[in-house]
């Protein structure tokens, strides 16, 4: 078969929008001599959609688009798998599916439900839809074809030491005569994720002896990043075709002679990370209805970083730098902040907190009499940051995007109501020494925008005299090192002193840090997840609780 893979930025719950991008997609395929044209997991509607399903309005509008599909694309010599909310016909409660549509010559002429629903990290789907209780070969193209959703080809015993079901819909599939499989995914991008989906399909195409397809979403949506990087493989398991990474693409193959059309991009992992990161902030922006963006500029590393991935997301046009110098600000920090702003190109404004600060504290004289000085006038400069931004974002109706690390993040290194205010949190899910190399990829595409200055000065938050992070916090890269262990591979504290080589004592510490901050992780802005485990959706733990490592 000729096959096209239809890689699309849909947009969760724009259903007419959605429709016309796929029919274009559709009759751009047919231009090229596709017999069949596959697009992506809820293509039709977004992934994830959530609490959208519980509507009945949407699953009943859904309805409505895909006939418009099956009408729009009935003149076209070509045949349409897409992804979509069906209805459920079971009485349980749910009435949803998870479902993939074959549409030719103005009719579904098939319809798979997904049977595997997946329930962890960042996924949800038993909470919504109803699933199969098995699955069918169907028939294109006088081929007998295995359509499968996503985690239903992710099962695979021979590739996973454990799996997560007990059913393996494509072992099923397989058994009863495919001769091709098709995929169509909504799968996350993490770190290393392309690879692993390769070596997983791989491996499947092997043990069946047969070619596949598979199609995966691109784009951001809220929290998630979507990289496409859909391909096919022939029945060796050997990529024959691929799409970009973190763009749309319509990609060519033919099956029978495995040959197709090659566009594989950022193969270095950092790049695509940086890339991921500039789609997700391009998309939040785009998708929520705003165009321009505001960033507190400190001169420090992450501010600087965040600046040039917004600058790459939506124009310098569309970006403002905003300097906010208190009592404690060092020159360098403008200077820097400046001379950021001026390689980029962006708008930069300076917003003196310093006078704000004696009035607040003036004021508050009376009640914090015979007081030490602590943390509370650091946070009243955070704060008064925090204030200023979001009278900005108000006043010129542009979103705050924050500028704290998951390092930060994590162990509660950040003011509530301050440097946390924001709409978009673009680096919380990357450690302080992945944002160094990310801030080199961002100088390699910007011929060093961030000043050399930016990369060797301590970090500090500013807020008390020759202040620096170390002062609360160990080395950064020895802390990124616990957690990442903690956060992201659950380890024990004794486990990872013993393996990092460092002291049980200044592990515990940082855990019990992390674990205490939860309540102001969960007040934060929403964060582009990069790592296998963000704080986030994916990441559901209590605040009120008394479990301790």
């Amino acid at each position: 078969m000729r096959i096209a893979l239809g890689q699309i930025n849909s947009t969760v719950g724009d259903l007419a929008a959605n429709t016309d991008k796929i029919i274009r997609y559709a009759e751009r395929a047919a231009a090229a001599g596709a017999e069949v044209v596959v697009f992506p997991e809820l293509a039709l509607n977004g992934y994830p959609p959530r609490d959208l399903v519980e509507k009945p309005a949407f699953v009943e509008r859904t309805q409505t688009q895909l006939e418009r599909l099956c009408l729009a694309t009935a003149s076209l010599s070509i045949t349409v798998v897409c992804g979509y909310v069906g209805s459920a016909d079971a009485s349980t409660g749910k009435q949803a599916t998870n479902s993939a549509a074959i549409i030719q010559g103005g009719r579904q002429l098939f319809r798979q439900n997904k049977m595997l629903l997946p329930t962890y990290d960042v996924f949800d789907e038993a909470r919504y839809f109803f699933p199969a209780d098995r699955q069918h070969l169907t028939t294109i193209r006088n081929t007998r074809t295995a359509l499968t959703i996503c985690e239903d080809a992710w099962n695979d015993k021979q590739y996973w030491e454990r799996r997560l079901y007990q059913r393996d819909p494509v072992e099923e599939l397989a058994q009863a005569g495919a001769g091709i499989l098709i995929s169509i995914n909504a799968s996350p991008y993490h770190m290393y994720k392309r690879e692993m989906r390769r070596d997983i399909f791989s491996a499947t195409a092997r043990r069946y002896r047969i070619p596949l397809v598979y199609v995966n979403q691109v784009g951001g949506n809220d929290q998630l990043v979507f990289d496409g990087a859909s391909f096919a493989m022939n029945s060796k398991g050997d990529v024959i075709a691929s799409a970009k990474s973190f763009d749309e693409d319509l990609v060519l193959v033919d099956t029978a002679t495995n040959m197709g059309e090659r566009h594989d991009t950022f193969p270095d992992e950092e790049e695509a990370v940086y890339e991921a990161l500039v789609v997700g902030t391009r998309d939040y922006i785009r998708k929520c209805g705003f165009s321009k963006v505001l960033i507190g500029l400190s001169g420090g590393i992450d501010s600087s970083l965040t600046a040039a991935i917004a600058v790459d997301a939506v124009g310098r046009e569309n970006v403002t730098g905003i300097g906010m110098p208190g009592p404690f600000s060092s020159d360098h920090s403008v200077a820097d902040a400046r001379q950021l702003a001026e390689n980029l190109g962006i708008r930069f404004e300076i917003a003196p907190i310093t006078t704000g600060c004696a009035a607040i504290e003036s004021a508050l004289e009376p009640l914090f009499r015979g007081l030490p000085k602590d943390v509370t006038e650091e946070n009243i400069q955070s704060r008064l940051r925090g204030v200023t931004l979001m009278a900005l974002s108000n006043k010129w109706g542009a979103l705050v995007l924050t500028t704290g690390n998951k390092s930060e993040l994590a162990v509660g290194y950040c003011t509530l109501y301050g440097d946390m205010c924001g709409g978009l949190a673009v680096i919380s899910d990357v450690p302080k020494t992945l944002v160094y190399r990310l801030s080199r990829v961002a100088n390699r595409r910007r011929q060093g925008a961030i000043p050399e200055n930016v990369f060797t000065k301590p970090p500090s938050a500013e807020l008390r005299p020759d202040q620096k992070d170390t002062d609360s916090l160990p080395e950064y890269d020895v802390l990124d090192q616990i957690l990442k262990a903690y956060v992201e591979q659950y380890e024990s504290p004794r486990k990872i002193a013993a393996d990092l080589k460092l002291p049980v004592e200044l592990v515990r510490d940082i855990i019990n840090k992390v674990d205490r901050n939860e309540y102001k992780r969960q007040q934060a802005a929403p964060g582009l997840k990069v790592t296998t485990k963000a704080f986030g959706i994916g990441r559901r733990f209590p605040i009120a609780q008394r479990f301790s490592e």
